[in-house]
């Protein structure tokens, strides 16, 4: 039976009379760092189930959970453990082949089927720490996600310390590691890294990885033409606070990271790089594991509205590309007493994702 359905949804009226409204409590999902906001259950959760490991970064609104009421003991940081991911047995085997070859794991399949989101759920399982991001877009260059040098930063520094008759200062201050560098720098557990998207940059992008991925280690030539005096350099990472120390201008992992890569499935990659990774193609979800999903996001009473909209939501989905977050929002609505079916506002909560906007 679905609630009542109430006018004070609409926040905005149209009718250009100011009013001093209170903002609704936001979705799991799309509740940020600034000022942690509990939520139903009294924990600040992610679509994912899982509590956001910085304020940095934003959780993702895809992923599939299992369902709640297993018991959640504390991780080894202190934090509550999230919900376990849902992933199928047959796909969890695929991503332990990938962690005993050592090799990168290229996930593939719908928006919304949860690919970003299984790199924080390894991640969280092997206690590898905050999963560290290279979200890759057309710019996108091995050189940045490896390091970045501050040429510009560090000639002004010397300039400025050279008129107070002060020491120059340390080169590896302006020597920052990118997401893939960082994942590469040596400690007593591998790093795990996602590489998001990889699909959308350059079409030479995947053959330049391949030497990286190969190797487990790359230069950076501004510290290996340093003198042999100072051929050992302390280099910022992408995390911050933390410092790595890069030998003769090399750095060289001691055990491979954990790296998912994820593709839509925009272009095709060059056979080279396929056969350095191990490939996982998640399916669409089916309206079992749709319920499940519901469920783990927004608590079982939200079953009870979800008949109409998922019936609405897979028959969209089989004429158009739907993602399952989109089947979260209309739920998360519906459930707060919004009439979804209102004209134009189902339309606009399960619009299409390809083609012409």
């Amino acid at each position: 039976m679905n609630p009542p359905e109430r006018d004070d949804w609409r926040l905005f009226r149209g009718d250009g009379v100011p009013r001093h409204m209170e903002m609704p409590p936001a979705p799991p999902w799309r509740r940020f760092g600034g000022g942690e906001r509990p939520s139903p259950e009294g924990e600040r959760l992610s679509p994912e189930g899982e509590r956001p490991s910085s304020e940095e970064e934003r959780p993702s609104p895809e992923g599939e959970q299992a369902a709640p009421g297993e018991e959640q003991a504390p991780a080894a940081s202190g934090r509550s453990r999230p919900a376990p991911y849902l992933i199928a047995p047959e796909h969890a085997d695929v991503v332990n082949a990938a962690l005993h070859l050592r090799r990168p794991l290229l996930v593939t399949g719908s928006p919304g089927t949860g690919k970003s989101s299984l790199a924080r759920a390894i991640a969280h399982e092997l206690d590898l720490g905050e999963v560290l991001r290279w979200p890759v877009n057309s710019r996108s260059t091995v050189q940045d996600a490896l390091y970045r040098y501050d040429a510009i930063g560090r000639l002004r520094e010397t300039a400025l310390r050279r008129d107070r008759d002060e020491a120059e200062p340390d080169i590896g201050s302006f020597v920052r590691l990118g997401p893939l560098g960082t994942a590469l720098v040596p400690g007593e557990r591998p790093r795990a890294l996602l590489v998001d998207e990889l699909d959308k940059g350059d079409v030479d992008l995947p053959n330049d990885l391949l030497t990286v991925f190969e190797e487990g280690e790359f230069e950076i030539p501004e510290l290996a033409r340093l003198p042999e005096d100072q051929s050992v350099v302390e280099v910022l990472t992408e995390r911050p606070g933390e410092r790595a120390t890069v030998r003769r201008g090399r750095l060289v992992c001691d055990e491979f990271p954990v790296v998912v890569i994820t593709s839509n499935g925009e272009r095709d990659f060059p056979p080279a790089f396929l056969r350095r990774c191990v490939r996982l193609e998640l399916p669409t979800p089916d309206e079992g594991r749709l319920r499940a999903i519901v469920t783990a996001h927004l608590g079982d009473d939200a079953l009870e509205e979800v008949d109409q909209l998922l019936d609405t939501f897979l028959r969209r989905r089989a004429a158009r590309e739907l993602a399952t977050d989109q089947l979260l929002n209309a739920v998360f609505l519906r459930a707060g007493g919004m009439d979804v079916t209102a004209e134009g506002l189902l339309e606009a909560v399960l619009h299409r994702l390809g083609g012409a906007v």
